[in-house]
């Protein structure tokens, strides 16, 4: 038996207990209603207001990245046969938004315009009115010029600039501020949208600085959350993925109070950050780019992108958020280019 009985005054209890037996005081004011979920019959006040979250969702198809092989994950669309079917099926079942790697022969992440566009020209061909992106984190001066190539060939609608600089993994990770800027310039003058690409906390502060404050850019806009990845916010439990996603979402919103958050579901944090996002009413981002893992406390792999986009977008619709279409993903993610163009 828990607690200690001794400090209860048994006599006292039994007294008023056969005076009054063990009736409850009840006096309801707000007759015929008990409770009146609109309005109180008292005050006319509405007790329990509506929240105020946006009922559609962004759901992004990241299909591949440039982090994970075969040898993680042998599921991994390598190939442009094997990207081009996994984006038809995300696609299939609903995705609005696809975002691509081009990979070569090796499995590795390569910024080549001719593997980008045996997947994108086929894909844009057979569905004209979905939204494509991609990376291009260009690591060399030859891939500096298949960036600027990919930027003028009309195959995608948003660049991620990374304002980052970070151990990702056992990788050096580092953009410098000059590249920051002149690639966001680059991505506006292509008539594209940038999307601000953040793994930590200093990444905020970074666009702020380089971006923002500088004037380059003026909100809203559209940002990539990344973090749970090795080097990244740490996600090491629930606690930890809560307090690291609220404080990374506070800060954006105090340099950019409309912002756009897109919560990519990375590492071992997956579904999960993907479903607190989703609650918190921002966007989210899904797929084998960010990570290997259905759930955080087990190792079961993802099968297909497919897969995973099904579940999320069960978890949206049963949260009462419908997927946003692809024109209206389209028309949110161009105000911050046409405010741009504007000044």
């Amino acid at each position: 038996m828990s607690g200690n009985t001794n400090t209860i005054h048994w006599d006292r209890v039994r007294k008023f207990a056969e005076r009054e037996r063990i009736n409850t005081y009840w006096r309801p004011y707000g007759l015929p209603a008990i409770i009146d979920p609109n309005t109180s019959h008292i005050s006319g006040a509405d007790p329990m207001p509506r929240w105020e979250a946006p009922p559609k969702a962004i759901i992004s198809a990241a299909i591949n990245g440039a982090f994970f092989t075969k040898a993680e994950n042998p599921h991994q669309a390598h190939s442009p046969e094997e990207i081009i079917a996994s984006a038809e099926e995300c696609i299939a079942e609903g995705a609005q938004v696809v975002h691509v790697h081009a990979r070569d022969a090796a499995g590795y992440n390569v910024l080549d315009p001719a593997l980008f566009g045996e997947v994108l020209v086929e894909l844009r061909n057979r569905h004209p009115k979905i939204a494509f992106d991609a990376c291009l984190v260009a690591v060399n001066d030859e891939e500096c010029d298949a960036m600027e190539a990919m930027l003028k060939a009309g195959l995608i609608d948003a660049v991620p600039v990374n304002t980052t600089a970070l151990i990702l993994g056992d990788n050096l990770f580092v953009k410098p501020p000059h590249a920051i800027i002149e690639k966001t310039r680059m991505v506006l003058d292509a008539g594209l949208t940038p999307q601000i690409a953040v793994y930590t906390d200093g990444d905020v502060d970074n666009a702020r600085r380089l971006l923002i404050d500088s004037g380059l850019l003026k909100g809203p806009l559209t940002w990539l959350l990344l973090a749970g990845l090795p080097g990244c916010t740490p996600m090491y439990s629930s606690e930890s993925m809560v307090d690291g996603l609220m404080r990374q979402v506070r800060l954006i919103r105090h340099v950019d109070p409309d912002a756009v958050i897109v919560v990519c579901a990375g590492g071992r944090a997956s579904s999960h950050i993907a479903t607190l996002a989703l609650l918190l009413g921002l966007h989210v981002r899904v797929g084998m780019e960010d990570t290997v893992w259905m759930w955080p406390h087990r190792d079961d792999l993802i099968r297909s992108n497919a897969e995973v986009f099904r579940m999320v977008k069960n978890i949206a619709e049963s949260l009462g958020r419908e997927l946003m279409s692809a024109d209206e993903y389209k028309a949110l993610s161009q105000v911050a280019l046409q405010r741009q163009a504007a000044e």
